[in-house]
């Protein structure tokens, strides 16, 4: 019998990597990937649902969802930040700790994606910031924005800009015409070491006067692990519903697959680590010492409490109307795993 043909969409991640490289073949299917940037993958599935199986943020899935987009999720979670401990901020500010962050200029990439969703619920509920007490920027255009593909505006209450074409996030926050922004991990995990000039040019402005909002990164996520007991989630996999119906069985197939694929990688991991870095091997045990040996658990069980509470902060930021339960989320033959 013939495998089933799917196309498959998403960026480069190590531990679906097997899937996409074919080292890794789940029953009975065939998949034909494509390797693509998550916002560019996440635009173009939301506004046109191009491929039958695709990486999806999982902030724009729940709106997705909760607007009737014809699409189910896999409860495969591979990429997960503490996205909060991102953010920087211009020494000017006035801003030392996260509860300064009440009154101040703040910018995300996009406003609806998860990066900005757990920022903000960790920001009101572990710091005492209310989103409403915040006033927000977003570098993406209306034109790319997940956003403009699902048709969500911010609830009102909401101070929300768009950042001018010709500038960005970075050259705001250098500038100080922000006080806070999220410039992504690279930068905030190289800003004691490498010259931030050099990172990031075209920016102008002093990035010296720059600084992390948590200058220990690995404590505050220690700290938010043990208080939660995760990682936060930012992106799943979602197969198309027209897919799903006809095909009902390719979403334990293809879990079972994500599985095998992280798992294979987990066992290599040792061995992978770069030579040059080289206390790797410290690193990895003081990951395990903090995070256990699989710090990137799937399946619904192992995740209901962090699943549960982003729909808790969706909801509450006014990104969904109403509060969706986790069963409504994802494919019924893997609700038990």
């Amino acid at each position: 019998m013939p495998k089933l043909t799917l196309s498959f969409i998403s960026a480069f991640n190590e531990r679906v990597e097997p899937l996409m490289d074919g080292t890794i073949q789940p029953e009975g299917m065939e998949l034909i990937p494509t390797y693509s940037s998550p916002g560019e993958t996440f635009w173009r599935q939301l506004k046109f649902q191009e491929f039958e199986i695709g990486e999806m943020s999982m902030s724009s899935y729940l709106i997705a969802r909760s607007r009737g987009v014809d699409m189910v999720a896999l409860p495969v979670f591979p990429s997960r930040r503490f996205f909060h401990t991102e953010l920087a901020v211009h020494i000017d500010s006035g801003v030392r700790e996260p509860g300064d962050l009440a009154g101040k200029r703040m910018g995300v990439a996009e406003y609806q994606q998860t990066a900005a969703l757990w920022t903000r619920g960790i920001l009101e509920h572990d710091f005492g910031v209310s989103q409403y007490k915040v006033d927000w920027y977003m570098e993406r255009t209306e034109e790319l924005s997940h956003g403009g593909a699902t048709g969500f505006t911010p609830p009102p209450g909401i101070s929300l800009r768009r950042i001018p074409p010709d500038k960005s996030l970075a050259s705001m926050l250098v500038n100080h015409e922000l006080d806070a922004a999220a410039i992504g991990g690279p930068w905030a995990r190289a800003a004691t070491i490498i010259d931030r000039s050099r990172r990031i040019p075209g920016t102008g402005g002093d990035w010296s006067k720059v600084k992390p909002l948590f200058p220990d990164r690995m404590a505050e996520g220690a700290r938010f692990f043990k208080k939660y007991g995760y990682i936060p989630v930012n992106h799943t996999y979602t197969i198309r519903g027209d897919i799903y119906r006809k095909y009902p069985w390719v979403a334990f197939n293809l879990y079972s697959a994500f599985v095998k694929a992280k798992a294979l990688v987990q066992e290599k991991l040792a061995e992978r680590i770069p030579s040059a870095l080289i206390f790797g091997p410290e690193y990895l045990a003081m990951t395990r010492g903090i995070f256990g040996d699989d710090p990137f658990p799937y399946g619904v069980k192992a995740n209901r409490p962090m699943l549960e509470l982003m729909i808790e902060y969706s909801h509450e930021q006014g990104l969904t109307p109403a509060k969706m339960k986790v069963e409504e989320l994802f494919a019924e033959s893997t609700l038990d795993l």
